[in-house]
């Protein structure tokens, strides 16, 4: 992609401009807005996880408003139907020759962001609708073909605590987020200004400083991000070892009962060329990497039954697996 140095300097100023007008409303998780706008620059989609009164559904919706793109928000429920998210076939009647014809109404899936509340929420029928949308950028209905405008950005919540009722997503599933995002309470100290910055009068208004073909740019010069042969057989050495049919690290083989595939790989090399950009680089060192492990692997591996009774989780393994994993030995 040929672009002047100015033009280059410019995007990655608006990225930080991005995350200022963000964090203008949201105190705090500064590590959670960067990580939703690594997908975004990674052209991937995001699973976001908290209690409820994280300001999850407001992250996305600030994020929206930052953005110069079209926002619609789809509430999951027990009762929505693929046809909701998608869109229908109505019959119209041409005024002129009086004949009728079926015309596709395009659902809410038909925006550049999406946010997907609480997706756990919804039969896995309308979750399954998704994955089309998620995979091939685009959905097909009476054997038509819709393609969705890009950039193409779904980022979903849903909510641990209450599972009653719920529809756990599938791992076929879970597999198409490019992030699985843990959102946690925050501290002492942002917590009294959330306290204080939301209980008043005044409120913070965002402005768009970025727009769909600026996003278009910045996810193109994301892949051109350079990284050396050597990260890159680390990262397939990572992947593999949390696979416990070829890892050699005893911690995986006790309590993994899969590992993460290929694609797991590929997710952590572009994320991580993602967080480059973001701070400013242009290759990626191995902090990229390491930061971004634990977002992608989280959903990726699964724990066996003896691991969900000691409360072990796939972050711990991410972990080990990044003490234990021998770094490569240039100075990166």
């Amino acid at each position: 992609m040929e672009i002047s140095e100015n033009n280059l300097k410019t995007l990655i100023h608006k990225i930080t401009l991005l995350k200022e007008e963000i964090q203008k409303v949201i105190v705090g998780q500064d590590l959670i807005i960067e990580e939703m706008l690594v997908a975004l620059l990674a052209g991937g989609h995001c699973l976001l996880e908290g209690v409820p009164g994280l300001a999850k559904t407001l992250m996305v919706r600030t994020m929206s408003q930052a953005l110069d793109l079209s926002f619609r928000r789809i509430q999951f429920t027990p009762d929505l139907m693929p046809t909701d998210i998608v869109g229908t076939e109505i019959l119209e009647e041409d005024h002129v020759t009086g004949k009728r014809f079926f015309k596709f109404n395009k659902g809410p899936l038909f925006a550049n962001i999406i946010l997907a509340d609480e997706i756990n929420r919804t039969p896995p029928k309308t979750q399954s609708a998704l994955l089309e949308a998620m995979q091939e950028f685009e959905v097909t209905y009476g054997g038509q073909t819709y393609p969705l405008d890009r950039p193409f950005f779904i980022l979903a919540t849903q909510n641990p605590i209450e599972q009653a009722g719920t529809y756990p997503l599938p791992e076929a599933q879970l597999d198409r987020f490019l992030l699985f995002i843990k959102i946690g309470y925050p501290t002492a100290a942002e917590e009294m200004k959330i306290l204080s910055s939301t209980t008043g009068m005044i409120k913070n208004k965002v402005q768009a400083v970025i727009g769909a073909e600026e996003i278009k740019q910045l996810q193109a010069l994301t892949r051109e991000v350079s990284i050396s042969g050597d990260l890159i057989t680390y990262v397939a050495e990572l992947i593999r070892a949390t696979r416990p049919d070829t890892s050699t690290i005893a911690y995986v083989k006790e309590w993994v009962r899969w590992g993460a595939g290929p694609r797991a790989g590929q997710a952590l090399i572009l994320t991580a060329k993602a967080r480059a950009l973001i701070h400013g680089r242009y290759a990626v060192v191995m902090e990229d990497l390491q930061t971004m492990a634990f977002p992608v692997l989280r959903h990726r591996i699964l724990m066996n039954f003896k691991a969900d009774a000691e409360q072990i989780t796939a972050d711990m393994v991410a972990g080990e697996l990044l003490k234990t994993i021998s770094r490569p030995k240039i100075n990166i």
